[in-house]
């Protein structure tokens, strides 16, 4: 009797969900562009789902919404949200049909949770003694990630756990990266192009508010981030 070859397993995946509040596939290639190009490797390749909660009464050419994703080097993997005729055209041309909700959360089991958490807790973190430079990448797995200066432009800082930056953040920091919804990004000064927390994300223009260029902790809530004050004892 031959060896099988082959085991398949659940498992979890971040899918980035592009939400469409009107088909004009001109402007959506000009806006995401210009979204992707302040944080191009991070989003090279990367799955996307296509909300269509709010086109549900339009007509979508999905053979061009498709190739408007390809041709900015996304990965369109499905759409949801949409009507019975709009999934059925969407699997015509090869698109998955994907049940999200936008309030859902992914339905890991408490045992998974809790493995990550405990290993991101009790394996010592790893220090970095100085600044991340541009084109360098970090990554801590399955612990905290400690950077005792900068993250420079183009530079890219991954953990587990947490992301401490004892300096300022330019380039791009991603925490949780295997799932930890506890986990947290801080910083002594925020200037980076792209945050990402348990699979949630925000580039430059979604940071500038109010605590742009100051200290400041991301974190997870309630499937979205947000970005607190870093008080001084």
């Amino acid at each position: 009797m031959s060896e099988q070859i082959f085991e398949l397993k659940g498992n979890l995946f971040t899918l980035s969900v592009l939400h469409l509040f009107k088909f004009d596939t001109e402007q959506l290639a000009n806006e995401l562009d210009n979204k992707i190009s302040q944080a191009p490797k991070f989003f090279q390749g990367a799955p996307i789902v296509v909300n269509l909660s709010q086109l549900q009464e339009v007509d979508v050419d999905f053979a061009a919404l498709k190739q408007t994703l390809l041709n900015l080097k996304l990965n369109p993997v499905g759409v949801c949200n949409g009507s019975e005729q709009q999934h059925a055209q969407a699997k015509d041309i090869g698109l998955s049909v994907l049940n999200y909700s936008q309030d859902s959360k992914p339905a890991s089991s408490s045992s998974q949770a809790q493995e990550v958490v405990e290993k991101t807790i009790y394996l010592p973190a790893q220090i970095v003694n100085g600044t991340v430079r541009s084109g360098q990448q970090v990554y801590a797995k399955d612990r905290d990630l400690i950077v005792l200066g900068a993250v420079s432009h183009g530079a890219e800082v991954i953990a587990d756990g947490n992301v401490h930056i004892y300096g300022t953040l330019r380039g791009r920091a991603i925490a949780g990266a295997k799932g930890n919804e506890q986990a947290s990004i801080f910083c002594q000064k925020l200037e980076a192009e792209l945050v990402s927390v348990n699979g949630s994300y925000w580039i430059s223009d979604s940071l500038q508010g109010e605590l742009w260029g100051k200290p400041a902790q991301i974190q997870q809530n309630n499937g979205s981030l947000e970005i607190l004050a870093l008080v001084k004892g």
